[in-house]
């Protein structure tokens, strides 16, 4: 990707100021870093949720509804066949 130095940051900041101007600055930096934060938290959630195990009723469930199509699956994949 691409890094951001001391020398970008102060144009942007620099910038900002001409835009804004110093009052609302504060005010936008507040709400920039809530949002930032708001967003890695989400994400931290979506993660955690991605990694966790399912529970224990669901994995027999699932292997359960595996096991009893199995069967009809394969007598029609040999009817197909032949």
């Amino acid at each position: 990707m691409f890094s951001v130095g001391m020398p970008e940051l102060i144009l942007v900041f620099v910038v900002a100021l001409l835009i804004f101007g110093p009052r609302k600055l504060p005010e936008i930096g507040r709400t920039l870093g809530k949002a930032m934060r708001e967003f890695k938290k989400t994400a931290d959630d979506f993660k955690e949720a991605i990694n966790q195990e399912p529970p224990e009723e669901v994995i027999k469930e699932v292997e359960e509804k595996l096991k009893a199509n199995e069967e009809p699956l394969k007598k029609k994949g040999k009817n197909l066949s032949g």
